[in-house]
């Protein structure tokens, strides 16, 4: 017989959480903008650039370079611009899209050409509204009283836009408009989600009818992608859409046997009797007598429009379960994350399914998920069952706790022992690495997910949330190097590095650390700009001896735009030094990454904007 799984293994499963994955591969449609393949005849502002700068302290300022792979819309005063669609329209959808904007510069992608996501420069504003960068956009009525015309426009929960200049993240789910056979809608479209830089600033919101501005007054079912571009000076690249236009799978004629006891292993089922058969409408553990243990048998029919590879996943609280469709065992019997895949020809196929719920405490539930080309991942399964399960989440308020020492997770698998994070009230807050004396990340929207931290045991890390930039793994800010052609030190054996802790200065979150290393004595103080737009970096440096530098930034590149501005990285961020003329800084290219060097001196403070 064939083991769902000991009682012993689904404690420890249960214990550690579970989570149901999607997964799929769809059909996508991505823009190299190697050209204008796949739009409409684009108007005189656009065109196909290899590199682009905005001008962070002058308006609508945007220069380009050559080249292919990025979509630059720059208007003048003699030609406003117009707007750039999709050759191809689209129904329900994923978006995702880099962009970059000038100072000053507004822009914005309408789904369907219908309801626009806005695009602007909204770097620092403390309460955005429907029109701020990655709000959608007001509905529009002239008959309104003036002050009154605009209404049904959603700001985003929070600002998590980056300066001009900058590449910004967007990514936006969205799902048509239904409409019935004489073409009435039935139902409105909805943004499902939107995500901005990794926040997630909207999430199932209803659209009532069309934004201001959209390309015609009724909605349709399917419509093209449109950017604005009258508006401002904008760039775009990586565009790239998945389109979810095939029918929705269905499983009918759901028949079930309940049978009552513990079951480790698939039984018999001719030497049994259920404790209870009947038919339900939807896939669903709410049965009478399905409380602690039980096996249910479920039979039904899946449905399909179409031939395609889909994927199924199964999730079975307090148990283990299994799938099949036809003879085909897309799941085996087994708990936990359960998933598999099978290529289906369109028509009517028989499933079977097995839930054995052996601890009669966790709530009963049964979620099935599938997807596939062209299907988003949808419930098959009672839509009240939610997908995943876990504590709720601990959240710290700055407000309450501004500075929370805990471990730190960055993505190259390093785990920060002595991190400090510091929170402020202007939704931009830092880590830093006590054990290396320097910055470990920075970030704007909420502060720390201390789940795993404080959640039964805990193991003592928190998480920020919001848009991260990092700085790479954790090293000393000042070396002392023979020659520039030698490399930073990646750990602080042999320079002497000692700690002296960190002391609060005007307010909690303004904060000075202060250590040893190479014989200098370092003060480290960094003050979060009430602005939101970043923070100041100050460092004070006694004893430093010669050859000893400051390693300001790291990056892939580095670019130095005049006047002690920097833009470091993948135009992730700003660095600005408060007194250009004090220092003669050094970018240097080593071990494949650039580095901005500047000799140590008493003091030096920088700006890091993002």
């Amino acid at each position: 017989m064939i083991k769902f799984i000991s009682f012993k293994q689904i404690c420890g499963w249960l214990s550690a959480g579970f989570f149901i994955f999607s997964l799929q591969v769809q059909a996508q449609e991505l823009f190299s903008f190697e050209n204008f393949e796949g739009f409409e005849k684009p108007g005189k502002t656009w065109a196909i650039v290899g590199d682009v700068q905005a001008d962070i302290h002058q308006t609508g300022q945007l220069a380009v370079d050559k080249g292919q792979g990025i979509l630059a819309n720059i208007p003048t005063q003699k030609n406003k611009g117009e707007d750039l669609f999709t050759k191809a329209s689209f129904g329900d959808m994923d978006l995702e899209v880099d962009y970059l904007v000038a100072k000053g510069s507004n822009s914005g992608i309408y789904l369907q050409g219908m309801y626009e996501i806005q695009i602007l420069d909204s770097w620092g504003k403390a309460i955005p509204s429907s029109g701020d960068n990655g709000g959608i956009y007001e509905r529009w009525d002239d008959s309104k009283p003036d002050g009154q015309q605009g209404y049904q426009g959603y700001a985003p929960r929070q600002n998590a836009s980056k300066a001009p200049g900058l590449w910004q993240n967007l990514k936006v789910s969205f799902q048509a408009a239904r409409f019935d056979a004489q073409n009435n809608k039935i139902e409105n479209a909805k943004i499902l989600s939107v995500v901005l830089n990794g926040v997630k600033i909207h999430e199932d919101v209803e659209l009532f009818g069309p934004t201001r501005g959209a390309m015609a007054a009724k909605e349709m079912a399917r419509g093209p992608i449109r950017i604005q571009g009258d508006h401002g000076a904008v760039a775009f690249r990586n565009l790239k859409i998945t389109a979810y236009d095939k029918a929705l799978p269905g499983i009918k004629d759901i028949t079930y046997d309940l049978y009552k006891g513990r079951f480790e292993e698939v039984p018999d089922f001719s030497k049994l009797t259920p404790e209870r058969s009947g038919q339900m409408e939807k896939l669903t553990a709410n049965i009478r007598g399905a409380d602690e243990q039980f096996l249910i048998r479920y039979k039904a029919f899946l449905e399909l429009e179409s031939d395609g590879m889909l994927k199924f996943n199964l999730s079975t609280p307090g148990g283990a379960g299994t799938f099949l469709v036809g003879d085909e065992q897309v799941i085996a019997a087994s708990m936990g994350n359960l998933s598999g895949e099978l290529q289906l020809t369109a028509g009517k196929h028989p499933v079977e399914i097995l839930y054995a719920k052996v601890q009669d405490w966790v709530q009963p539930g049964i979620g099935l998920e599938v997807s596939g080309p062209g299907i988003r991942p949808f419930q098959l399964s009672d839509k009240t069952f939610t997908s995943s399960s876990g504590p709720d989440p601990i959240l710290v308020d700055p407000k309450e706790r501004p500075v929370l020492r805990s471990f730190m997770d960055i993505p190259d698998g390093h785990r920060v022992t002595h991190a400090v994070s510091v929170g402020s009230p202007y939704k931009v807050h830092y880590t830093y690495d006590m054990d290396q004396g320097n910055l470990v990340q920075v970030w704007k929207g909420g502060f720390l997910n201390a789940t795993p931290m404080w959640n039964s045991r805990g193991d003592g890390s928190s998480r920020p949330m919001g848009a991260i930039i990092r700085f790479g793994p954790p090293a000393l800010p000042i070396a002392r190097l023979q020659s520039l052609e030698q490399s930073w030190p990646v750990d602080t054996l042999g320079t002497g590095f000692k700690v002296h802790g960190y002391k609060i200065l005007s307010n909690d979150h303004h904060l000075q650390f202060m250590f040893e290393g190479f014989g200098a004595e370092v003060a480290d103080e960094l003050e979060i700009l009430a602005d939101g737009k970043g923070l100041k970096r100050t460092l004070t440096i006694k004893n430093a001896r010669e050859s000893t530098y400051v390693r300001l930034a790291k990056g892939e590149q580095i670019v130095d735009l005049g006047e002690g501005l920097f833009v470091i990285g993948d135009k992730s961020y700003y660095l600005q030094l408060e007194d250009p003329d004090q220092f003669k800084p050094e970018i240097r290219s080593i071990d494949g990454m650039m580095e901005l060097l500047i000799p140590a001196r008493e003091n030096m403070a920088c700006f890091l904007l993002f």
